[in-house]
């Protein structure tokens, strides 16, 4: 007995073990949709981390202005915008690529600062030096500065990567059946949401613990002075 409830030990574990299977198809949603947003936010980051760096203010502003105004409005309007206007201008997405957009749209303006961090933090002599061997702008920044930068941002990288994960959840508003959507049916359908709702808390727990091991581990071996590009 718990707090006056009594508990069926052995029917509470079988029911544990047949929801089981149902979540794992919510836990591949769930890794997919953070895989494909949070490849997204690299890619889009650096671009935008690319273009504030830029020399002409023409490129610079535009870039800033528009990271700040990702940054400033919540995930969730961006995820509704994406996911109900855009076919009022005929172009429509599959739901998981909505959510996994929206996701790595939202965090691409956080990736990008920290992208901009790791690139000041290569010395100038670096340019210099690349400058100085006739090296194109292009060549230097993606073989010499991009390289030197992201073993150093590797830790903040990693932070977003579980921030990612675990706002994964909001794509259920947009019909995305991911983890914790189908704890949630399950609970409505069953009248009991403790089990799923803890399976779930203990998924992610998982999860997150995996992936900061995985952090760790690049950030540990990683070599400090850059990477090898031939």
């Amino acid at each position: 007995m718990f707090f006056g409830i009594e508990w069926d030990t052995s029917s509470q574990w079988a029911f544990a073990v047949s929801i089981f299977p149902i979540l794992l198809h919510g836990l591949v949603v769930t890794l997919q949709a953070t895989v494909v947003g949070f490849f997204i936010a690299l890619i889009l980051g650096l671009v935008l981390a690319a273009l504030k760096s830029a020399p002409t203010r023409f490129i610079r502003w535009p870039a800033k202005l528009v990271t700040e105004f990702i940054r400033d409005t919540p995930l969730l309007i961006q995820l509704f915008f994406l996911f109900y206007v855009l076919p009022e201008f005929g172009l429509t997405l599959p739901a998981f690529l909505t959510g996994a957009l929206a996701l790595g749209v939202q965090y691409s303006a956080y990736t990008s600062e920290v992208y901009r961090a790791g690139l000041e933090a290569v010395a100038k002599g670096q340019r210099e030096a690349a400058r100085a061997l006739n090296l194109a702008s292009a060549r230097t920044f993606t073989h010499i500065i991009l390289p030197q930068a992201i073993p150093r941002i590797i830790p903040a990288l990693g932070n977003y990567l579980v921030s990612i994960m675990k706002d994964v959840p909001v794509l259920s508003v947009v019909t995305v059946l991911e983890m914790l959507g189908v704890a949630k049916i399950i609970g409505d359908r069953t009248g009991g949401y403790l089990i799923p709702l803890s399976m779930v808390g203990g998924l992610y727990l998982v999860m997150t613990i995996i992936a900061s091991f995985g952090v760790r581990y690049l950030d540990t071996h990683l070599p400090k002075r850059g990477l090898s590009l031939k």
